[in-house]
């Protein structure tokens, strides 16, 4: 009962710290509408080395000002669930014109 108990902590422990990853950074004067568009990210050896490349400069399509947003979420979490086992994990980027 015990070990089910501490199971059940370290889980919500970390959910609970999923939003701490994310990061926000603001290029030229920051976004100007709300058009957005979203690319996932893969990484091999648990973030270590990126499978595929996102380039967020092609997201902007031009734009000088917008949001670069990198964040794990809930999808991205149950999907590293299954892949986590092979070392395979992702993250969500969005640009935000």
């Amino acid at each position: 009962m015990v070990t089910k108990s501490i199971c059940i902590i370290l889980v919500v422990c970390m959910f609970s710290l999923v939003g701490c990853m994310t990061h926000i950074h603001k290029v030229g004067n920051g976004a100007q509408s709300n058009t957005s568009t979203s690319k996932k990210q893969w990484y091999v050896l648990f973030g270590l080395i990126p499978i595929n490349t996102v380039e967020t400069q092609q997201m902007a399509a031009g734009a000088t000002d917008y949001d670069i947003k990198t964040q794990t979420t809930f999808v991205d979490i149950v999907i590293s669930i299954f892949t986590g086992a092979v070392s395979v994990n992702l993250r969500t980027v969005t640009v935000k014109k």
